[in-house]
């Protein structure tokens, strides 16, 4: 019997201190190479940055999937704009994504 991935949709936002932006550039590149390990293994579906009113990244926005609640805390844990003090305000709720039959 297979079960069905746990899925998320997690909206994040970056803090607004003066040291945000630094932060979040300095754990870009590790961010996007985990979330391409995400992709390539099916667990990410849809991600990109959110943007202010001058396009300025300010936050993120990720709709992932897992095998179980245990393997997506170990990413979320894990994940670089967490352990990098980039994300302050995260909202994680459980989705349920629709994919299209084409």
């Amino acid at each position: 019997m297979s079960t069905s991935p746990v899925e998320y949709l997690i909206t994040a936002f970056d803090g607004t201190d003066d040291g945000a932006p630094a932060r979040r550039l300095a754990v870009r590149d590790a961010h996007l190479a985990g979330a391409q390990v995400l992709a390539e293994r099916g667990e990410l579906l849809s991600g990109g940055a959110i943007l202010d009113e001058d396009g300025r990244m300010i936050g993120s926005s990720m709709h992932v999937a897992f095998a179980d609640e245990a393997a997506f805390r170990a990413w979320y844990d894990a994940e670089p704009y967490i352990t990098g003090d980039v994300w302050r305000d995260v909202s994680v709720r459980p989705m349920r994504i629709f994919r299209p039959i084409v």
